[in-house]
């Protein structure tokens, strides 16, 4: 399967519709980039079941800031409307394949507890600080 070009309009389609997205965020001035550009290419063609996608830094600024990507090459992986990895850095094929393979092993309901889990800690430490500030 080919890579899809991500944008702010298709975004949220895309990543909601499918279960299991590769997100490869890149610029054309970046060496890295286009050297690890081959690497997700060919792992796309390997992995026909998964959707593979690309974001032009430089194209979709806004996106990116909204995902927090702070150097690139970076690789994002989100299932099921999780973010389940990302790291910047251009992966070797092995280490790519080993992402994917990790990601797919994944048990997705003990993933959405514990980000439920953390939510509600999260919305604890406010709810205590909120009480703190108002004593």
């Amino acid at each position: 399967m080919s890579t899809i070009e991500l944008t702010k309009e298709n975004f949220d389609d895309i990543v909601s519709g499918n279960d299991f997205v590769l997100i490869d965020f890149w610029a054309e001035w970046c060496g890295p980039c286009k050297q690890f550009g081959p690497v997700f290419e060919k792992s796309s063609e390997t992995h026909d079941d998964l959707v593979f996608a690309k974001v032009d830094t430089e194209a979709q600024p806004e996106l990116a800031q909204a995902l927090q990507i702070q150097s690139i090459p970076t690789v994002m992986i989100v299932r099921e409307n999780i973010a389940v990895f990302a790291q910047p850095g251009a992966l070797p094929a092995e280490a790519l394949e080993d992402v994917i393979g990790q990601a797919r092993a994944l048990d997705m309901d003990e993933v959405r507890a514990s980000v439920t889990e953390a939510q509600q800690a999260e919305q604890a430490q406010g709810e205590q600080g909120q009480q703190a500030q108002g004593s």
